[in-house]
């Protein structure tokens, strides 16, 4: 089995999350991939780009992949594992399921007016510690992927936060509620789950049955 990491949007393979898991995955001497998903281009990332870039790391030998995503990235490993046979387990942290209709309105509607206008609007990335110009292209490539089209019956663990100011809890309830294959475990913390990172990795290791 092969395990690769997605971190979220605006984020990196530096992120909090990213390097807890990773050095858990290091105790065992598990190796575990974390692309870039930003590929040094932030301002032209779009789903469909992260989907190709991540296809290409799987195994040529047809080996089995298991991903694990947080935010953005469980979304886009939500999609490889209906795209992809060679997917055979999910676990998807605080996985942004319908995040447009959850990010744009905030912006208002002015911002994403001139968003789409000007084709590019700044947008704060945690990795970088600085904000970066955004193509629009991401959101009309984003529309094309919906939760309705994930009806793969692949092994899914949801670790989602009760307190999730970003995706909303209930986006997971209602994605685990028509999907018998998927267990959803809920936390009592935030979108980052930093408060529960001992309690992530323990459902983790059971899920994956890794030791």
């Amino acid at each position: 089995m092969h395990y690769i990491y997605l971190h979220g949007f605006a984020s990196s393979p530096n992120s909090a999350k990213a390097r807890d898991i990773n050095s858990r995955f290091a105790q065992i001497h598990t190796p575990l991939k974390i692309p870039d998903l930003n590929l040094g281009d932030f301002s032209h990332l779009t789903i469909t780009r992260q989907l190709k870039q991540v296809a290409a790391e799987f195994p040529l030998n047809a080996a089995e992949v298991t991903l694990i995503g947080s935010s953005l990235g469980g979304l886009t490993a939500a999609h490889l594992g209906q795209q992809y046979l060679q997917v055979q387990r999910l676990v998807l942290l605080a996985p942004a399921f319908g995040f447009l209709s959850h990010w744009l309105p905030n912006l208002g509607d002015e911002k994403l007016q001139r968003w789409q206008q000007e084709k590019y609007l700044e947008v704060y990335h945690y990795g970088e510690k600085r904000s970066l110009p955004l193509h629009y292209e991401f959101v009309t490539d984003a529309h094309q992927y919906q939760e309705r089209q994930l009806q793969r019956p692949i092994p899914t663990l949801i670790l989602h936060g009760k307190e999730d100011e970003v995706i909303p809890i209930q986006a997971s309830r209602d994605f685990a509620c028509l999907r018998p294959w998927v267990e959803l475990v809920e936390l009592d913390s935030d979108h980052a789950l930093g408060s529960v990172t001992s309690e992530i990795w323990q459902a983790i290791r059971l899920f994956c049955q890794l030791p």
